[in-house]
């Protein structure tokens, strides 16, 4: 039985939140398979995927040529916050990432709302992704053998279809690779990850042939204005590069390889970024990028005079959305995880198959549940309200440094954000920035997401909070003793 409902301002100290790391009630861990190759790799497979193979061409069209500028200035928003990512993922190794971040240093009820962010970021960009490879599966097809699916079942009914065929097939197979175990599902990861970077090196080569410095005229079209705009748009390429702390108690050395692989992958995924972008417009020009479906592929295709390079990438890009999927999915539910040990949602979440050591009933509930918009939504209809979640989520990370930082001097860092106080507080303005970039139209809807999930925490986590049953674990039990 449930409780009296709990203090929703308690923290959790960092040392307790790793104690309760490492087991479910029944004992069953997750066990530490990843290295900090995996790890690099792991990050690559959640950011680079939808953001630049699909979203691009929508970045573009917000601000032309200055699209360039656009990656950098989104890239700075996550450079502020990896930061402070790095400094919590080194100094509290456990699954829930941010949530916990939040647990330890603003209470429950902040931690509650930040999971529930969550949320958007890992599982509606699970669905937002998984749209995304259906348009370069009828690429790939078309490539092949000239066929394509027809619109009825490879797009939603706001795209003009009734299901989403390959979004539900994509998410299920992630679903399958994330139950057979985490060292499978890393060298899975790494796979993809290896195969996307050559894929966007030989795009960059190949477009860097017909590069026309005349295409990169006007600049910025639409001012700062657009280059604003394409930020916001562009930022949604890099959701995903914290997904590597969420991987805390499966990764070896965690205080050490967590810091470095958020990093690694962030300066290795902006160049990139920057680098196709300059590619594909100065090949064929900003008017013929923006808002063109499966635009990577049309520019290959453009370049060489056949179908069989647009083929190339539309593989290359089936490959990377899949490894999104992946990845994001993997996320979600170590997040999950780590919000049912302490009450806050149903148990089946935290249940970790002795045999597999990876939490199957949780994993087959998000995959069920993250289907059914994958199948009837557009992509346009959540990138919006998952990057707003998101930036939420980054802001309250660099706020939480601050508090820790005070409230834990002493705290083991393995790394610390350099030029503190100055670069969490530019995170938090960044980050405040770019969510009023997103519209009113999009707060409206963040705001009504927001209200529901405090009708959630008062009804439900409140209630079933462990903080208010008194239910922790025995290493817990004694580092609470240690502490009084």
């Amino acid at each position: 039985m449930p409780g009296s409902p709990a203090n929703p301002f308690r923290i959790k100290s960092p040392e307790l939140l790793v104690a309760e790391s490492g087991a479910d009630l029944s004992g069953h861990g997750l066990r530490r398979h990843m290295g900090l190759f995996q790890l690099v790799c792991f990050g690559v497979g959640a950011i680079v995927g939808t953001g630049i193979f699909v979203g691009l061409s929508d970045s573009v069209a917000q601000a032309g040529p200055a699209v360039v500028v656009s990656f950098v200035l989104a890239a700075l928003t996550c450079v502020f916050t990896a930061f402070a990512f790095a400094e919590l993922g080194g100094a509290i190794p456990v699954s829930g990432s941010s949530y916990s971040f939040a647990y330890a240093g603003l209470g429950e009820g902040t931690a509650f709302l930040v999971g529930w962010c969550l949320l958007l970021e890992y599982g509606v960009s699970v669905s937002a992704v998984a749209v995304g490879w259906s348009q370069y599966v009828n690429e790939l097809l078309h490539s092949l053998v000239g066929w394509q699916l027809p619109p009825v079942l490879s797009a939603g009914p706001g795209d003009g279809g009734v299901v989403n065929l390959p979004a539900v097939i994509v998410i299920a197979l992630a679903a399958v690779l994330l139950v057979r175990g985490v060292r499978e599902s890393a060298r899975a990861t790494a796979a993809m990850a290896v195969l996307k970077l050559a894929i966007l090196v030989a795009f960059c080569a190949i477009g860097f042939t017909a590069f026309r410095h005349g295409n990169l005229t006007p600049f910025a079209p639409a001012g700062l204005g657009g280059i604003g705009a394409g930020t916001t748009a562009a930022f949604f390429s890099y959701i995903g590069f914290d997904a590597i702390t969420t991987a805390g108690e499966e990764a070896k050395n965690p205080r050490r390889n967590i810091p470095v692989a958020i990093l690694v992958c962030l300066g290795l995924v902006t160049l990139l970024y920057c680098a196709v972008a300059l590619a594909a417009i100065g090949a064929i020009g900003g008017p013929e990028v923006g808002g063109r479906p499966a635009a990577l592929s049309y520019v290959v295709n453009q370049v060489t005079g056949s179908t069989l390079g647009g083929g190339v990438i539309a593989f290359g890009a089936v490959v990377a959305i899949a490894s999104v999927v992946l990845a994001v999915m993997y996320g979600q539910t170590r997040i999950l995880l780590s919000m049912s040990r302490d009450g806050l949602v149903p148990r089946v979440f935290e249940r970790v198959s002795p045999k597999t050591s990876t939490p199957v009933s949780g994993t087959l509930v998000v995959a069920a549940v993250f289907a059914v918009p994958a199948a009837f939504s557009s992509l346009d209809a959540v990138v919006n309200l998952c990057t707003i979640g998101t930036l939420a989520t980054m802001a309250v990370v660099n706020v939480v440094v601050i508090v820790l930082r005070r409230r834990e001097p002493g705290l083991a860092r393995s790394f610390r954000v350099p030029l503190y106080p100055v670069v969490p507080l530019l995170g938090v303005g960044f980050c405040g920035y770019l969510m009023y970039e997103t519209g009113w139209t999009t707060w409206v809807q963040f705001a009504a997401f927001l209200a529901a999930g405090c009708l959630v925490y008062a009804f439900y986590g409140r209630r079933h909070s462990r903080a208010a049953t008194g239910a922790v674990t025995p290493d817990a039990t004694a580092v609470e003793r240690q502490a009084v």
